[in-house]
């Protein structure tokens, strides 16, 4: 099987070099900003990786690059990133006045169980409490291989943040329980919102209806909006004001 046809998850796993894990939560940030000005060409190369023509085929690409070149552990289990150290790891495509270009997936739903958690176990909380944030260039303009990393940021959110996105977690968690989980469209909520999480329209999860009774639902995932990390971005950058 070609590079070109191998699964996404296959080739990066197949990267020649395997980097250490970080020690310490100092030890990863400097890792990232070693990073910062160099393009994820020159990044997968360093790994012996072929880099996609088209990140629309690749999704995910980027992200997991950055997770092997930096020492990440979870792997596929629903933990940050980087377990021992409870960091997660968001790359953030951005324009050229560094603003987000799309919204950011924090965790799919469990569709099943979302009602019977609170805010304090929830996986958008787990997977938000710490997060390394590493921009990327992301104009479609630009050739996936030439487009360069920023400068990270580690972030934890405030008490305002936390009290919206514990707001809007309560009631789409809520619109759930209720039975009600094909009715919500992204337009519900103000830092958080639903859309479909699949690799293909096939793809179903089980959900419950209003009834109580078991029906398989396409996945769905929680997703920080685009306003919300910009406004994030601003707080910590200095950015152009249009």
């Amino acid at each position: 099987m070609s590079e070109a046809h191998r699964p996404l998850p296959d080739i990066v796993e197949a990267a020649l070099v395997q980097p250490p894990r970080p020690r310490s939560e100092t030890e990863l940030v400097i890792r990232a900003r070693a990073l910062a000005g160099r393009t994820i060409g020159e990044v997968a190369a360093e790994l012996g990786l072929p880099c996609p023509l088209d990140l629309r085929r690749a999704k995910g690409f980027v992200g997991g690059l950055i997770e092997r070149v930096l020492g990440a552990d979870a792997g596929p289990r629903a933990l940050p990133d980087f377990s021992a150290l409870g960091v997660e790891l968001k790359t953030l495509p951005v324009d050229a006045q560094g603003r987000p270009v799309e919204s950011t997936f924090v965790c799919t739903i469990p569709l099943t169980e979302v009602a019977n958690l609170e805010w304090e176990d929830s996986p958008v909380l787990r997977k938000l409490r710490r997060v390394l944030w590493v921009p990327v260039q992301g104009e479609r303009s630009l050739a996936p291989a030439a487009r360069r990393l920023g400068e990270p940021l580690i972030w934890s959110p405030s008490r305002p943040q936390e009290s919206a996105l514990r707001f809007d977690w309560e009631e789409l968690a809520g619109i759930i329980g209720r039975g009600d989980v094909e009715s919500i469209t992204g337009h519900l909520g103000q830092c958080l919102q639903i859309r479909p999480k699949a690799a293909n329209s096939r793809s179903r999860r089980r959900g419950t209806d209003r009834d109580g009774a078991i029906f398989d639902a396409m996945p769905k995932g929680f997703y920080l909006r685009a306003s919300f990390t910009a406004q994030l971005l601003r707080e910590h950058f200095v950015l152009p004001t249009l």
